[in-house]
């Protein structure tokens, strides 16, 4: 694993004192490898937030969403999750192919838990996991380079109410989302795509 903290972090571990507290949770609790308590948890998961930025150094963060087990531990050094129909614009998977270096963050709002991870990213769109995701155009896997708890003492706690009803499922067909049946959307959205035919709302 590289340096973890470069001149900057320490300017500001030396101005609050926190250096030496800095390197021993550094030495006590980042891994490049998941493990058994990792791997249980991120495949508990629901959601996770997808931190990435461009060849300039431009970052995006995005929300990533789906049922329990969506992202997949493929191996101690690998994970993969699906890519689904967004809003076309793939500011974060262009990203990832301009700058493979992601950052990954799970948290659990109900048992007030956060894991991050850090990784490069690869695109593909014959991965054999595809098939294993409905209708999703791609599916992304990171090779983990950092993996480290996160104190959760700011985490608010949160009760799951529903989960979202447009995620994919297999023998169901997924929802059109209203603002993709909006006059000024639905003569501008990809061929194939079914809310092009969709009655418009407006």
């Amino acid at each position: 694993m590289a340096e973890r903290y470069h001149e900057q972090s320490r300017r500001l571990q030396d101005r609050f004192d926190t250096r030496r507290i800095a390197d021993r949770l550094n030495e006590r609790t980042l891994r490049d490898r998941i493990d058994e308590d990792d791997r249980a948890f991120i495949e508990r998961m629901d959601m996770f937030f997808l931190a990435t930025a461009d060849d300039e150094g431009r970052p995006q963060c995005s929300y990533k969403g789906g049922e329990p087990g969506f992202v997949r531990v493929v191996d101690d050094r690998t994970i993969a999750f699906p890519s689904w129909d967004g809003n076309g614009m793939y500011l974060s998977l262009g990203n990832a192919l301009a700058n493979p270096h992601v950052g990954l963050l799970f948290v659990d709002f109900v048992g007030q838990k956060r894991l991050r991870l850090n990784g490069v990213a690869s695109i593909a769109d014959d991965d054999p996991l595809l098939s294993g995701y409905p209708q999703a155009q791609l599916v992304v896997r990171v090779q983990v380079t950092e993996v480290f708890p996160n104190c959760p003492r700011y985490i608010h706690r949160m009760e799951l109410v529903e989960r979202s009803r447009f995620t994919p499922r297999d023998g169901r067909p997924t929802p059109i989302p209203d603002w993709k049946r909006r006059s000024w959307s639905q003569d501008a959205l990809p061929e194939g795509d079914p809310a092009r035919d969709a009655p418009p709302l407006d």
